[in-house]
């Protein structure tokens, strides 16, 4: 079965929904990590969230999120670009044992300086044109907690939240009440759609999360509901790192830096954090990046 989102909407009523299912994706990120049990289970939650709020995204970039921790896990990052390509990683403090079964309150936020970060960046950005990021404190004591908390205070939507994640499957259930024109409802608006909607979806048990598909969900969950569907969409593992990407950050740090680094050791190597690839930089395809440096014409390195 291949990782897919499907979006719906409620006919007469301002209310839209998303399920997100993804296996492929998520076996994928493992491969590259082993982290302990409690800190994967956040991570695979926040990357079925990343998709799901992504998804409703109208322009042509990357949701970077982010949650700055002040426990034993200091950053955990999901990044879902617009096609809902995704890639994930984490930094723990490797002097400190983490339990399998921690909740997010020990992990990420034990001292309660925990922050919640959302950027928003475009590929084609104007003129002098910043990535959009709302940054918040870290609040709940579950990762659905913690992004409906976000998304009422800096987007001010009201969004509930199902998730969850083991070994094999990362899902997510989402609601958004969305604004009406004006603040109020239109005569024939089913007003009680939002309540209803999020009662049964309380009602959500986790293993049905990771093992329904996203179709079968909606249908068990909303069949006396009249609802209009969006085409599904498809998710994937994809990490955005390259060599040339590699070469032209190392470009950026100058002659002095790069020539220090190589007074130390032999070669310069870059390791990707969220796919564990490595690349090499000897001395002579860092003198050939200099050069294209100086010259701005690239004659490409060496491989």
């Amino acid at each position: 079965m291949s990782d897919t989102l499907h979006k719906f909407l409620f006919n007469n009523a301002p209310v839209r929904g998303e399920v997100v299912q993804l296996a492929q994706t998520w076996q994928r990120i493992q491969q590259h990590h082993h982290y302990p049990q409690s800190v994967m289970k956040l991570l695979g939650e926040m990357l079925a969230a990343s998709a799901l709020l992504c998804a409703n995204l109208k322009f042509n970039g990357a949701l970077v999120m982010q949650i700055h921790g002040d426990g034993p896990v200091k950053l955990l990052v999901v990044e879902c670009n617009s096609d809902l390509t995704m890639r994930a990683t984490a930094k723990l403090d490797e002097a400190t044992t983490i339990p399998p079964d921690a909740g997010m309150q020990t992990l990420i936020n034990a001292h309660g300086q925990g922050r919640c970060v959302i950027t928003l960046d475009p590929k084609d950005k104007l003129p002098g044109q910043q990535p959009y990021q709302g940054i918040v404190p870290l609040v709940g004591t579950s990762m659905a907690q913690a992004l409906e908390h976000y998304m009422e205070r800096s987007e001010q939507l009201h969004t509930r939240l199902w998730l969850a994640a083991n070994d094999n499957t990362a899902a997510g259930v989402l609601l958004q009440q969305l604004p009406t024109e004006g603040g109020t409802p239109p005569a024939h608006s089913d007003s009680d759609a939002w309540e209803r909607a999020t009662q049964i979806a309380h009602t959500l048990k986790a293993e049905e999360l990771l093992t329904l598909t996203p179709a079968t969900l909606i249908h068990r969950l909303y069949w006396q509901e009249q609802l209009q569907h969006a085409e599904e969409r498809a998710c994937a593992f994809k990490c955005s790192c390259s060599r040339e990407r590699v070469g032209n950050m190392l470009r950026s740090l100058g002659q002095a830096e790069i020539e220090g680094i190589l007074s130390e050791q032999e070669q310069v190597t870059v390791h990707c954090e969220y796919c564990n690839q490595h690349y090499d930089f000897d001395a002579v395809d860092c003198a050939q990046l200099l050069v294209e440096n100086v010259t701005g014409v690239s004659s490409g390195t060496r491989h």
